[in-house]
């Protein structure tokens, strides 16, 4: 067997990557030129792996600067990790877990409190210490049963609101600040470039991606300030009897109120000629079905982890963060790779905690995936504990940390990366 070779992409080298990569998501493997140039526009090569064998790229792996929010509205410096492939003539040689461990390092050394990533498959991340921290769930809604009357306004009068259409400019234009406005309300939800924007509104585009244009609409409160921004794309389909059954597929829809949310909603389920509406992904406790007369008109189409989160700095993680209830607890993390191992006394309390290593006998004993699982607040202690995937050491430890650790919302990430 050759010598593999792990290293960063230089430029010339970096059609090999991408092509490579394609191969490992199934796409077709050779990318055009424009391809190439579209790509490297924006890529960060010295954080961009891939192994080499006799000189053709065999895996690849691609890191990024990322803030993630957590509970109470601070923001932590998180290393989001994608583009990962290896090509299935060179599984199970340990190509992954060299370049997560390059890149693990570089993001300590960076000063990283976290990385993040978003997992193709459940089984593989684990081992590196990431778990599951927030999940993902799609409705799609019966419109005609939701029982909204199409006959009234949307916003309803006496709201003081109003929604208008807008163009992709416009939304480039005030999409930024909204969604700083719901990273500072919603633990989980992680920071956007500008290319984000420029890809959601066509912008800017993929090569090889046809673009159609969706629609858009924001929510004016009664002060005029914009409070949601829904983006939404229909389809033409009409059946037999000349009724209309167009579906609209929602791409993008953030509130920072209820009210902007209850009226987007209201809006889309009242444009004419759509019938169903899938949702995009959405938190698992979102105001949607409750905001119809009819709950049971928004059926769970998908339901599943999404943002998968590995801690690399405990006490920075914990104190980043604000808690339910006071409390106090001893953490023994187990850690292999080392950077997260230790015993942690948290002081926690609603308005902030402290984190320090510690000698104290431990409460609670996890490896650093379960605390990867915990940090965002969506998982239950107890549940991990009965799972033997966290060890009670002291008696009503579990039932304390819940009462620390769970949040009023559950954290959401809407964002695929």
């Amino acid at each position: 067997m050759t010598a593999l070779d792990a290293r960063t992409v230089t430029p010339t080298e970096f059609p090999d990557w991408l092509r490579a990569l394609n191969t490992g998501f199934l796409r077709p493997p050779t990318p055009s030129d424009e391809e190439v140039a579209g790509r490297l526009a924006y890529m960060d090569l010295s954080r961009t792996q891939g192994v080499f064998d006799a000189g053709r790229c065999v895996a690849t792996f691609r890191s990024f600067a990322q803030e993630l929010t957590v509970a109470g509205g601070a923001t932590v410096p998180t290393d989001a990790i994608t583009n990962v492939t290896v090509s299935p003539t060179h599984r199970r040689r340990g190509l992954l877990s060299r370049m997560m461990a390059t890149d693990m390092a570089a993001a300590k050394e960076r000063g990283d409190v976290a990385a993040t990533l978003i997992a193709a498959e459940y089984p593989i991340y684990g081992r590196y210490g990431f778990g599951p921290a927030a999940g993902a769930t799609e409705w799609e809604i019966d419109v005609h049963r939701t029982g909204l009357d199409p006959h009234r306004p949307v916003p309803e009068a006496g709201d003081g609101g109003r929604i208008d259409l807008v163009d992709g400019a416009e939304i480039r234009k005030l999409g930024p600040a909204l969604h700083d406005r719901l990273r500072a309300r919603r633990h989980g939800v992680v920071s956007r470039n500008a290319r984000w924007w420029e890809l959601l509104t066509g912008q800017s585009l993929f090569p090889g991606d046809h673009w159609t244009e969706p629609f858009y609409a924001v929510y004016r409160g009664p002060d005029g300030e914009v409070d949601g921004m829904l983006v939404y794309r229909a389809d033409e389909n009409w059946n037999d009897a000349k009724q209309p059954l167009n579906r609209a597929t929602v791409r993008s829809m953030i509130a920072v109120t209820p009210a902007a949310e209850r009226a987007l909603w209201h809006f889309l389920c009242s444009v004419d000629w759509i019938s169903t509406i899938r949702t995009g992904y959405r938190p698992a406790d979102d105001l949607l079905p409750l905001l119809l007369p009819d709950p049971r008109a928004a059926r769970v189409v998908t339901q599943a982890d999404f943002l998968w989160v590995r801690v690399l700095d405990v006490v920075r993680a914990l104190e980043a963060r604000t808690y339910a209830v006071p409390g106090s607890l001893v953490l023994e993390v187990h850690d292999s790779a080392g950077p997260a191992a230790g015993r942690f006394h948290l002081d926690a309390s609603p308005d902030g905690a402290t984190c320090t290593p510690t000698t104290r006998s431990a409460d609670l004993a996890m490896d650093v995936r379960e605390l990867g699982t915990l940090c965002l607040g969506d998982e239950s202690v107890s549940r991990l504990a009965a799972l033997d995937r966290v060890a009670e050491l002291a008696p009503g430890a579990a039932a304390s940390a819940d009462a620390v650790f769970r949040t009023a919302r559950r954290p959401w990430c809407p964002d695929v990366f």
